[in-house]
């Protein structure tokens, strides 16, 4: 792909995604249409997706960043219901899909319908986080949605890789099937650990050096995937392993200036390359229509196939995710109550394709053993293609709406943490305080004007923990916010003019602005707590 061609994609992105904030729609259907729209411009070259590009390039950026965001704690909690849908409903998927289409289309063997399921059996992780953060939904759905497109891509790769074998060779053993995806797990997750065990110490040695620190995350994640993939092992599970490894000694080995700078730029590299993903769906379309041309295939039939199997899909994540719900409550130390039923029907809805499923699409190869062409791969793609614009575009634009039918809105526990969090920590800050009076280590001046503070901070946090809001202390503590952001704006404008005026350099200049912009962060976060 040209230079040029990158550049203009980007372009084309960031207005897409500013149009769909604006029009409120998620960013994948808007991007994805996009992408769709500008493939049927005339004249236009052709821009084709390389799987192995996708494979390695996309995705252990993203995994590694939905698992370094992931709760271990909710994670555990929940793991039950977790892998049921990351490993029992993928498989299920695969095996309703390989029969229905199997059924459909004669033509296609039975190996090959395999793939087709193993394809288009994970639901897309990029989909999942952007709908569970962009909906604000409960904390169980979220970490069901997130939980989920974290293993279960590890899943349908495995399965993929053994039922493409099988197509290839024309040897099939369902012990060895299973034992290659048993190794193939536990040798991702192993290296990933090992990898974790390897880079922490670096870490703990780089937490000073911002630039080479953050370019070491990105290098140990595509590591540990190419090392895995070169050893036949799970390349997705290496990277979750490590990032969730990494996950918890990350918050005290990282600076303040770190995890700032840090957090910015793994956002904006995310950001950028779910944005570049989803158009390069789109862009797919033309290339995948005139192939399907050029294996003589009805495009009416092969849309039917791929609307039926959509269906199939829809059908299964529909019926598993019940039962599903009560299997993942039951047994363990402790009894958790069910989660109320449309709770349950939002997780069966969320059940989008996307660049998994496509890059595993256009990687299968060419011709099987004796030179024969690999079975219906031209059909395979293009029912691929369109269950990801169905199931964008439909359940996408339709989510929304069923989540205000059933009236589903955020549970409030994560505001309660919060509270009980900001609270606890004032407290500990207020304990060590007295230490240092009592050591006469501060001034009485000084431990009087900080007494106030932290106060005046127990207070606020102390009511909002308890779901009472206390009118004067939040007036107060919206007044003192305020007041310090507008000293905080005279400040930098002084600041701009000193440099305008040369009586200081641009270094100098940034140096101080960087320290009030520090300032004005926090500032910003003491009026998100008073929202």
């Amino acid at each position: 792909m040209a230079v040029e061609t990158i550049l203009a994609l980007l372009a084309v992105m960031l207005i897409l995604v500013a149009i769909a904030h604006k029009l409120g729609i998620p960013e994948p259907i808007l991007l994805v249409t996009g992408g769709l729209a500008i493939s049927l411009v005339p004249g236009l070259p052709r821009v084709t997706l390389e799987p192995d590009i996708v494979f390695v390039l996309f995705l252990p950026p993203i995994i590694q960043l939905s698992a370094y965001d992931t709760s271990m704690r909710d994670f555990r909690t929940n793991l039950r219901s977790i892998g049921l849908m990351a490993i029992g409903l993928v498989l299920a998927s695969m095996i309703a899909v390989a029969v229905i289409a199997h059924m459909l289309i004669p033509s296609l063997p039975w190996p090959a319908a395999f793939v087709l399921g193993a394809i288009v059996a994970p639901p897309d992780a990029v989909a999942a986080s952007s709908i569970a953060k962009r909906f604000r939904l409960p904390r169980i759905i979220v970490t069901v949605l997130e939980g989920e497109s974290l293993l279960n891509d590890a899943t349908s790769l495995v399965a993929y890789r053994t039922a493409v074998v099988a197509v290839v060779t024309g040897a099939f053993s369902m012990w060895q099937a299973g034992g290659e995806f048993l190794l193939s797990s536990l040798g991702g997750i192993a290296i990933g650990i090992a990898g974790g065990f390897v880079v922490t110490p670096f870490f703990r040695r780089l937490a000073n050096d911002v630039p080479v620190y953050l370019t070491f995350t990105f290098l140990s994640g595509f590591a540990v995937y190419l090392l895995a993939d070169a050893l036949h092992a799970s390349g997705v599970l290496a990277v979750i392993a490590l990032g969730l490894f990494y996950a918890q000694p990350r918050f005290s080995t990282m600076t303040p200036v770190l995890r700032i700078q840090g957090t910015a730029i793994w956002e904006m590299v995310v950001f950028l390359l779910n944005g570049m993903i989803f158009i390069l769906i789109g862009l797919q379309l033309r290339g995948v229509v005139e192939r399907l041309a050029e294996a003589h295939i009805s495009l009416i039939s092969a849309v039917v196939y791929a609307i039926v199997v959509c269906f199939v899909l829809a059908a299964v994540r529909m019926i598993w995710v019940f039962p599903g719900a009560y299997l993942g409550r039951i047994g363990g130390k402790v009894q958790r109550e069910v989660p109320p039923w449309q709770h349950i029907l939002i997780v069966g809805w969320t059940g989008m394709r996307g660049i998994v499923s496509l890059a595993s699409a256009l990687a299968l190869p060419l011709v099987i053993e004796g030179g024969a062409p690999f079975p219906q791969r031209d059909l395979i793609i293009f029912i691929t293609f369109v269950i990801i614009l169905v199931t964008i575009i439909g359940q996408g634009l339709s989510l929304p709406l069923l989540i205000r039918w059933l009236k589903i809105t955020t549970d409030g526990s994560e505001e309660r943490e919060k509270h009980k969090a900001r609270l606890k920590v004032a407290l500990s800050a207020q304990t060590r305080l007295h230490e240092l009076v009592e050591q006469e280590l501060i001034t009485k001046e000084f431990a009087l004007k900080m007494k106030k503070r932290y106060a005046s901070r127990v207070q606020l946090h102390t009511a909002r923990y308890h779901g009472e809001r206390d009118e004067e202390a939040e007036v107060h503590s919206t007044k003192v916010a305020q007041l310090e952001q507008d000293l905080l704006e005279v400040e930098l404008d002084a600041l701009v003019r000193l440099r305008n005026e040369e009586w200081i350099s641009d270094e100098v200049m940034r140096r101080v602005q960087q320290e009030l912009d520090f300032e004005w962060l926090r500032l910003e976060g003491e009026q998100d707590r008073g929202a």
